[in-house]
């Protein structure tokens, strides 16, 4: 069965708009732990950033499950492949539960959650001092694990950039050449049914 040879223009702008949203996400994370004076304004940042990126991570699962994404090499190790496919899952797993933790971190603290223009969500939770504080150690540990998958993932962009050179990331930067993967090339996620495509 035909497959692309990179990612649609859809794929590719939810790719690096929230690729640049975790970042953003990460650091303000750090900030918001090591700065007490600068707290306020990040946390009324971090609240309907944290919201975006559970929609447009909705959205990018959506259009990931209805368009089948570039093959892999078919030279790519086995194992390689492997890594590819856990760590692209561990990622939506991650950028969907991240917000939805410190949704519900917040309800269980009775913190209102609100966005731009004085939207404000409703509680997950109701309020429980306890899970509260179960939940934001979970949020705590789910960023870290957020950071290492990030970085793992970069690096792994970066081996394919500069030294496979096999086209996988230029799929994602939408500069792949025709040519570049074999007829044979391994897929990112299993076969879907053809009336998917």
């Amino acid at each position: 069965m035909n497959r692309p040879a990179s990612f649609d223009i859809i794929a590719r702008v939810l790719h690096w708009t929230m690729a640049l949203m975790i970042l953003a996400m990460l650091f303000i994370g750090v900030a918001m732990v090591a700065s007490v004076s600068e707290r306020p304004w990040l946390i009324a940042l971090h609240r309907p950033l944290g919201a975006a990126i559970l929609l447009l991570a909705i959205w990018r699962l959506v259009h990931r499950l209805r368009h089948r994404p570039p093959p892999l090499p078919d030279d790519l190790p086995r194992w390689q492949a492997f890594a590819a496919l856990a760590s692209h899952w561990l990622l939506y797993a991650l950028m969907l539960a991240m917000p939805l933790i410190g949704w519900a971190m917040l309800s269980a603290g009775n913190y209102p959650i609100v966005l731009f223009g004085g939207v404000q969500l409703p509680p997950l939770l109701a309020p429980d001092p306890a899970l509260y504080a179960w939940l934001r150690d979970a949020h705590g540990w789910g960023a870290r694990l957020l950071f290492a998958t990030v970085l793992l993932h970069l690096s792994a962009a970066l081996y394919h950039a500069w030294v496979r050179r096999d086209g996988v990331f230029a799929s994602m930067a939408g500069t792949h050449m025709a040519g570049t993967h074999t007829s044979g090339a391994r897929e990112h996620v299993p076969a879907e049914p053809d009336s998917d495509t």
